[in-house]
């Protein structure tokens, strides 16, 4: 991560009963990335062969794991980190890059997918 710290609490938050997720378009304008947080249990990705960003991602939590569900069925497992430095691939192979993608969002990136989840930055 570059410009700072997540704050842990702020990814548990993410999470809470209904799960929220920053609100993007398709285009994924930083304009729009900064709008405040939708509470709608989903996240904009990209998975599989989609080339663009869609609000299609159901966010589901339970305990420190984070669970993310495609629409194609597929999903991809989190650890929340209690020491503030955000999420790490929960299981598989493939390690997950954690970085700020606006004011308020990060980018998560493992394998193939991309997602994006609202966060407070430490600093900001």
């Amino acid at each position: 991560m570059t410009r700072g710290v997540i704050a842990a609490a702020a990814l548990l938050a993410l999470t809470g009963c209904n799960g929220d997720a920053a609100k993007t378009g398709s285009n994924g304008s930083a304009a729009q990335a900064e709008a405040p947080p939708v509470n709608d249990g989903k996240a904009d990705c990209i998975t599989g062969d989609a080339e663009q960003w869609a609000r299609d991602c159901l966010i589901e939590r339970n305990g420190h794991i984070l669970t993310i569900r495609h629409p194609d069925g597929g999903f991809r497992r989190f650890r929340l980190l209690a020491d503030g430095r955000g999420l790490e691939a929960a299981d598989g192979a493939e390690r997950a890059s954690v970085q700020i993608s606006g004011r308020r969002q990060i980018e998560v990136a493992t394998g193939g997918e991309r997602y994006r989840l609202p966060a407070q930055i430490a600093g900001q």
